[in-house]
């Protein structure tokens, strides 16, 4: 599979276990009007953990202190894939604290909360392997 694309994804919990995710705008591309956690793609040049941390300033205002949590390649079209670097980390910041850079919201969800969201594809994927620790 050739790796058209690389992403990074950062799931981020408060102190209460609530994990931040961005419902993202209805002309965002791809899968608008879901719900997925911050992250985007990394920028020529640009390392993961350097992409992470860009997205999750330039999403939230937040800062915080991440680990790579694991690597995840997902076929897309044509054969071709996309490699997603899964960031975890934890914040003591408020949903007040949150700035909305991107998306139509940006809110701290419990895990029941996130069952009835309308989820981005790879956000059921990078949900359970991060935040459940499912394999």
């Amino acid at each position: 599979m050739e790796i058209i694309d690389e992403v990074a994804i950062v799931v981020l919990t408060d102190r209460a276990g609530r994990v931040l995710m961005q419902h993202r705008s209805h002309d965002a591309n791809p899968e608008p009007g879901r719900w997925t956690p911050p992250g985007g793609r990394l920028e020529p040049g640009e390392d993961a953990v350097t992409a992470a941390h860009r997205e999750l300033l330039e999403e939230t205002g937040l800062t915080a202190v991440l680990e790579l949590d694991r690597v995840v390649e997902q076929v897309v079209a044509d054969g071709a894939g996309v490699r997603f670097h899964v960031f975890t980390g934890r914040t003591d910041a408020r949903q007040e604290d949150v700035v909305l850079g991107e998306g139509q919201a940006m809110r701290f969800l419990t895990s029941d909360e996130i069952a009835t969201k309308e989820l981005a594809s790879n956000a059921h994927l990078l949900f359970d392997l991060a935040v459940t620790g499912r394999r």
